[in-house]
């Protein structure tokens, strides 16, 4: 859906803080003009980046009003420094917008180990206070970036007890993606009035087909962070059951801009130049199905093959075969789009893979496999494995 990037009841904007050099916007700050209910899913790394850690503890109260983030730099395994850090821009978002300190939340993304200087911070807070407009977001989506080609923003509205109510989601990610909960961010915001319970609950499932059913690389950050805010400004009956009719509604917009803004991020890995949705049917249990699907989403080789528009699709059943999951290798299908590769384990000649390689030269496509073990089934996004991958990541710090 297109439209004005804002939604009632929000201002945002960025700056140029001088981490990505005097010419790059990279520190940013959204803002609710009143205290939102909030949600937050997070990296289920052992290795938690200190604005991860900060928001986990802000969001126990289930309120926010602002976050601010960097790019350039991740604040990650950067000890007590870092800590204080995170709790120091903190300390100056509240003080510069009057409010309270655990309304306020934090995100880097960038190189890891590196410290911040809070000077940056404190240097740039009266500049980015003044950036703040309704139709900031898209500055916001451009200061997130760093190995990313394009923002990433999606839109949606829909009618609640005779309210419209607005959807906006901004996401950063390029590498590093198989998001657990790649250096990935993902903010929404809404005007809905929604109760912090419920809020948690819808993001939590929504970000399961969206966001976790993503990969570029199979590396998980230390970063992933995705916050949502419902600040009540649309004015509808406030949403605290999420299986309600409000709430079913509510749920299916979010939906679809997690899974836009997943489906951007994927599209837009280092590198890459195919968008491949891996579906993996027929498997004994959903546990199975994805765990299947996961393994051919993150083999190299397949990877390989889909950027050299290779319809290889022996690199996909190998990968099955390690995937751990147990099936019967002379009942598999396999299909690329509409055109059957292989039947019962075996492939189905030269005129079939003819086809197949046509369907490998689009900018997306699905591959299918059909395990014939039951009836459950899992979706993975991916995308292809290019020379331009490995150069972006051999030279990422320099």
């Amino acid at each position: 859906m297109k439209g004005k990037l804002q939604v009632a009841g929000f201002k945002a904007g960025a700056v140029k803080a001088g981490i990505r050099g005097k010419d790059r916007l990279d520190v940013a700050l959204i803002y609710s003009t009143a205290p939102a209910a909030a949600a937050g899913v997070f990296t289920r790394s052992e290795v938690k980046a200190a604005p991860v850690l900060l928001d986990m503890e802000h969001l126990r109260g289930g309120r926010a009003q602002a976050i601010i983030v960097n790019s350039g730099i991740a604040n990650a395994c950067t000890g007590k420094p870092g800590m204080a850090l995170a709790r120091g821009t903190a300390q100056l978002v509240a003080e510069k917008m009057a409010m309270a300190e655990e309304l306020v939340m934090v995100a880097s993304t960038g190189v890891i180990g590196q410290q911040l200087e809070m000077s940056i911070f404190s240097n740039c807070m009266a500049p980015l206070a003044a950036s703040l407009r309704e139709d900031g977001f898209a500055e916001v989506a451009r200061a997130m970036m760093t190995t990313d080609t394009v923002p990433k923003t999606a839109l949606r509205q829909v009618e609640l007890s005779g309210r419209t109510i607005t959807l906006l989601g901004l996401a950063k990610g390029s590498g590093m993606i198989m998001p657990n909960m790649a250096t990935m961010l993902g903010f929404i915001v809404t005007d809905a009035a929604v109760s912090a319970p419920a809020l948690q609950d819808m993001l939590r499932q929504s970000v399961v087909s969206s966001f976790n059913a993503i990969t570029v690389d199979g590396d998980t950050s230390t970063n992933d962070t995705v916050l949502l805010l419902a600040n009540g400004a649309a004015g509808n009956v406030e949403i605290d059951d999420p299986d309600a009719d409000d709430g079913r509604l509510f749920r299916q917009c979010l939906d679809e801009v997690c899974l836009d803004l997943a489906l951007q991020i994927v599209k837009d890995g280092e590198g890459a130049t195919k968008l491949i949705t891996i579906l993996v049917k027929g498997a004994a249990g959903i546990k199975e199905a994805d765990q299947a699907a996961r393994t051919i989403a993150n083999s190299s080789l397949v990877k390989t093959a889909f950027f050299g528009e290779d319809a290889n699709w022996g690199r996909i059943i190998a990968a099955l075969g390690r995937s751990g999951v147990l099936f019967d290798a002379e009942r598999v299908d396999i299909f690329f789009d509409g055109v059957q590769m292989v039947r019962d384990g075996l492939g189905l000649g030269p005129e079939q893979e003819k086809k197949a390689t046509a369907v490998l030269k689009q900018a997306a496509f699905a591959v299918v496999v059909d395990l014939k073990q039951g009836q459950a089934e899992a979706k993975v996004y991916t995308c292809d494995l290019s020379v331009e991958y490995i150069r972006i990541n051999a030279d990422y710090r320099s």
